[in-house]
This record gives structure tokens, sequence and C-alpha cells, in this order.
């Protein structure tokens, strides 16, 4: 393993202190809203979500990168709210579909404007790519799981 120098370490705090000022500014926001920063993030995550209107459960919990039953939990708690919905997949009842309901969308809306100047401001000095999942190096990728004995 190669040792990281001086100014690797300055990035990295760098990255880490504009990225904690991003996620401060964030929850204020959220709180400022009634949510959650996880319930912000569920409402985003599905607006945002490519090629469809909706999510399963699993693709949620991976964006969130949280565990299948936490994301059980936020769900039930933003249909609650009145922000989300469960709907059975017409193309495989074996699918439920978690949907944004017009409160959520519109939710999910105010506090990503609310996001604009902070997130032009971490662009800046670091710039986020459409194909992100492009630029990942590998290192940075799920590590894979050892098998036992190795």
């Amino acid at each position: 393993m190669d040792k990281l120098n001086k100014q690797d370490y300055q990035n990295l705090s760098d990255f880490r202190y504009r990225l904690r000022i991003f996620q401060r500014h964030s929850e204020n926001i959220c709180k400022a809203h009634g949510l959650t920063s996880l319930q912000y993030l569920l409402l985003l995550h599905l607006k945002g979500f490519s090629g469809r209107e909706w999510a399963t459960i699993s693709e949620l919990s991976e964006k969130l990168q949280a565990k299948h039953h936490g994301t059980v939990m936020l769900v039930d708690r933003c249909c609650e709210l009145g922000l989300v919905e469960r709907r059975e997949s017409i193309t495989d009842k074996r699918c439920i579909e978690i949907h944004l309901l017009p409160a959520g969308d519109e939710l999910a809306g105010r506090i990503a404007w609310l996001h604009r100047p902070e997130l032009e401001l971490l662009e800046q000095k670091f710039p986020l790519s459409s194909h992100a999942d492009e630029h990942h190096p590998a290192e940075f990728s799920a590590p894979e799981k050892r098998k036992s004995g190795t």
C-alpha cells in the first residue's frame, strides 16, 4: 500500500469538511420542512430514479445504503405522512412499487431547490458527473465477500 502525502490528507480533509457543511445545511433545510434527512433522501431518490417514476424497497435500500428493514420502516413513516404509497406492480404481482404522492413530489422539489446554492458551491471544488458510476475507481467499489478459509 502506498503512503499518502500531506496534499492527499489535505484534499481528503477538505472534501470531508465541505461534505459535512453540505450535510448540515441539508439537515437544517429538512428539519425546517418537517422531515428528517433520510425521509428527504427517500423522496429525492424516488423523484430522481432513472427510467421510471417508482422504485422497489431493495432499490431504495441500495440508494440509501441502508438495511432492508430500515428502508421498510422509512417507507412506512413516509406513507403515514402522505408522501409516498405502495402499489402492487402491474407486470409482476410479487413486486411492490414505491411511488411519490403529490405532497411528496412537491416537498421533494421544494427542498431540492433550496439545496442548489450549497450544491453549486460543492460542485465548484468537486465537479459532479452525470456518469458518476463510470468514474468510480475499483478501490471504491463494494468489497467482494471473501470465501471462508481464505
